[in-house]
């Protein structure tokens, strides 16, 4: 349901043709979808209680393997399992009945594997011992590394078995759990990463972990099979000692990742933490290939959304004017650059590189949907143009997965597919010259063996644009319309191709969060191009949202739903309750779906979730959310996410749904909730808002005041559509867009009863344009509405 393929005409400033560039498109997502990358969040130093005079071995606190502040990252690859086999499994665990795909990943490991539950915590408690957690996802490619060298082990199965209760986590279905022992992880060994390896007592207290492990002692280094056995020895021999420990660090983090208001206190002066989030950004920046800091080198549409947000209010300003550039220069060197799917659409996890060109080649579902947002809003901004794991069994046979093999391509691939001769070039060049020539395709290869240290993609070529369309006609004497033509053409040969090839991985499981900001994608995309088709898929992407992850009984979103065998919808029981981001993404999402189709009932939708939000998660006494119901007691941390990632924080995105619905419900008290979260977050918005760039457009929503946009017409009349298009071609971050039809009873009016005084001119489509609905005289012409919104000066109707 959720393939995409949008495409965006070329801006003033591009003599290209229409871009492919917003066609973010999912390779193989017939439904919601997907997996997710590693990705850390920078944590803030909290001082962790001296160590006890019963000193352990140093191993008690062993450094992570693997973490992200090591080189080793850029070569994390998100794995799969290997080709199918109908062979009998010699062991089967109770894993088997589950439906994440990263546990059946570990289905017949010989360990006796638990999911996260009470049988669980039941069996440690009653046997006394302690609780083997690991933690991972479905294309983790150093979680299948661990699989394969301990957890399919028959010795390290048993050594497991029979000393710990051992847990499988999916990280993505339970990422309240996961935050809680990462934030262990992160606080004693200064880095993190998954797989995550962490021991509990029976009361799920944390006292030793890491990340991966290697199987065997190495060069000094012990090996998992020891890690386990100095564990059992230290759990028989000086428990004491562990647990009064743990217990220790667990509540000095309880101490340390308190996020809460003062008394009196107010949210910081948006103007001035906007301009220090600026200053933070532009010092990070990389000016050659855009972007920010060097390799590994992430999208972060979070950024770039600040960015461009930043422009719109200090247009007339350098800063605003550079801004704008470092947003639009990164997003063009990613659409060039190999981190660009050039064949199939959509962009990959993050460059290994600084240049954008060789990728981690997984595909994230929320990666898709925020870089669709961002490359629309750039084309409104009148700039230029508008999970899939990353292993994959190389189509020359052979059982063990590669990096990108499904992806990349040899010169004589491209050559022999590519082979037609092309009449009127240069020397009679044939469409595999002015492919290779374009995109950089060379008979070696194009990827430099430090960007290959296992040497997976040697003689490979990951295809970047080497050269604009004008200097590639130029070379081989066409003109640019037939080189866009050919090129075209090729990559749809070579999307033929890839289609023959063993697929990649494909984590099935369906989850609201990101389903949530892919709603969003739809709606605001389609929108702003005009295209009903994306609308119609917004709506169906809602319309499954309500259907199969919302409990309307017990009413309560859903954090997951999986594919059958059959293509069917499947649920797990008990169904994992959704998270804060789940609801507030989704709750985003039903604010674009509205204003792309002006149907009042997801505005409705979107107040119920808001509400049972509130009720779930929001802290009465320091303001914001917890990202998990404070309830469960199984969950030894309540976090408040202080950092935008890979993901928005789900309290940045709150912090704007709630000022979006004060508009559309009238409910005042929203509009303070949102004035106490962000005053919550008032420190880390003050020393470091790089951290929080999607908080601080909430700050600077909260500052310049939403403009209420009312149309008055009947929805689809044509003089109606003609002033919707106007706004929806304007980048308007701070703005809610309203229809009223004359009708004093729909929902809106019922809520917003200043709405009802509003009236066509003459029969005609209107539109009012105000703050805090103080509006101003009622303009019926497109081009004096764009002008209105553009010029930001309201001349005020007489009340």
């Amino acid at each position: 349901m959720l393939g995409l393929a949008w495409r965006r005409t070329a801006s003033r400033s591009s003599r290209s043709k229409p871009a492919r560039l917003l066609s973010a498109a999912l390779s193989g997502a017939d439904g919601p979808l997907l997996s997710s990358e590693a990705n850390i969040s920078s944590f803030r130093r909290i001082a962790l209680p001296p160590p006890s005079s019963h000193r352990s071995p140093p191993l008690l606190h062993p450094q992570p393997a693997y973490n992200l502040s090591q080189p080793v990252f850029m070569s994390m690859a998100s794995g799969g399992e290997g080709p199918p086999t109908n062979l009998p499994h010699k062991h089967t665990n109770r894993l088997a009945k589950e439906r994440s795909p990263y546990l059946l990943q570990h289905a017949h490991n010989p360990v006796d594997w638990y999911p996260w539950g009470q049988d669980a915590f039941d069996k440690a408690k009653s046997e006394d011992k302690p609780i083997f957690l690991s933690v991972g996802y479905s294309t983790c490619h150093w979680c299948h590394v661990m699989e394969r060298e301990s957890f399919e082990d028959e010795e390290i199965g048993k050594i497991l078995s029979d000393n710990f209760v051992c847990i499988k986590l999916d990280r993505e279905e339970r990422p309240d759990v996961d935050k809680v022992y990462m934030t262990f992880i992160q606080a004693t060994s200064g880095g993190g990463g998954w797989p995550m390896s962490v021991w509990l007592t029976p009361d799920l207290t944390p006292f030793v972990g890491g990340t991966y492990f290697p199987p065997r002692d190495h060069r000094g280094r012990p090996g998992f099979k020891t890690v386990l056995t100095r564990i059992t020895e230290q759990w028989q021999n000086n428990r004491p000692s562990l647990e009064s420990s743990g217990q220790r660090i667990l509540e000095a983090l309880k101490r340390g990742t308190t996020i809460a208001a003062n008394p009196g206190e107010s949210p910081p002066l948006a103007p001035d933490v906007a301009n220090r989030c600026f200053q933070q950004l532009a010092h990070s920046y990389e000016e050659e290939y855009g972007g920010f800091k060097n390799a590994p080198k992430f999208p972060t549409p979070v950024n770039l959304m600040f960015l461009m947000s930043y422009w719109s209010v200090n247009r007339t300003t350098s800063e605003g004017v550079e801004a704008l550039q470092m947003a639009l220069h990164t997003l063009r060197m990613m659409a060039l650059g190999g981190i660009h799917d050039h064949v199939a659409q959509g962009f990959h996890r993050y460059s290994t590189d600084s240049s954008w060109h060789v990728p981690h080649f997984e595909k994230m579902l929320y990666d898709q949907a925020q870089l669709a947002v961002a490359y629309i809003t750039a084309s409104q901004s009148g700039g230029f143009y508008s999970a899939e794991d990353a292993d994959s069994v190389p189509a020359s046979g052979g059982s063990e997965k590669r990096e990108g093999a499904f992806c990349v391509w040899t010169a004589s691939e491209v050559r022999e597919l590519l082979s037609d001769v092309v009449e009127g070039t240069t020397g009679t060049a044939t469409l595999s010259d002015i492919f290779m020539h374009h995109y950089g395709v060379k008979d070696q290869g194009n990827v430099a063996p430090e960007q290959d240290p296992h040497g997976e993609l040697q003689g490979q070529n990951v295809l970047i644009v080497r050269y604009s369309l004008e200097l590639t006609a130029a070379h081989f004497g066409i003109s640019v319309e037939k080189t866009d033509e050919l090129l075209a053409s090729a990559r749809a040969k070579m999307a033929e191709v890839r289609k023959s090839r063993p697929r990649p991985h494909l984590d099935t499981k369906m989850l609201a969060s990101w389903n949530g900001l892919m709603l969003s994608a739809y709606a605001r995309v389609g929108a702003a191009l005009g295209d009903k088709a994306l609308v119609g898929r917004a709506v169906e992407a809602g319309n499954f949202l309500k259907e199969h992850l919302w409990d309307a009984e017990r009413q309560t979103i859903l954090r997951s739903c999986y594919r059958g065998d059959q293509m069917e919808v499947q649920q797990i029981s008990p169904p994992i309750p959704g998270f804060l981001d789940d609801y507030a993404f989704i709750i985003c999402g039903l604010l674009d779906l509205y204003e792309a189709t002006l149907q009042a009932e997801w505005v409705q939708w979107a107040e119920e979730l808001q509400l049972r939000q509130d009720e779930l998660f929001w802290d009465g006494q320091g303001g914001g959310y917890f990202c998990s119901n404070p309830s469960d007691g199984t969950v030894l941390l309540q976090l408040k996410e202080d950092q935008d990632g890979a993901e928005p924080s789900a309290n940045s995105v709150s912090a704007s749904n709630l000022l979006r619905l004060s508009q559309y419900t009238g409910r005042q008290e929203w509009l303070q909730k949102s004035q106490q979260l962000l005053t919550a977050f008032s420190d880390r918005l003050t020393t470091v808002p790089i951290a929080l760039p999607e908080m601080v457009r909430a700050l600077m929503a909260q500052h310049f005041t939403l403009k209420q946009i009312v149309i008055c017409g009947q929805r689809d009349a044509p003089d109606t559509t003609s002033l919707l298009a106007t706004v929806n071609s304007l980048f308007l971050p701070y703005k809610v867009l309203m229809l009223t039809d004359g009708n004093a009873e729909n929902f809106l009016c019922q809520r917003v009863p200043v709405l009802s005084s509003m009236s066509q001119l003459g029969g005609v489509a209107t539109a009012y344009v105000c703050q805090d609905f103080t509006c101003s005289l009622p303009v019926t012409d497109p081009q004096e509405l764009r002008r209105l919104l553009l010029d930001g000066t309201l001349e005020m109707q007489p009340e």
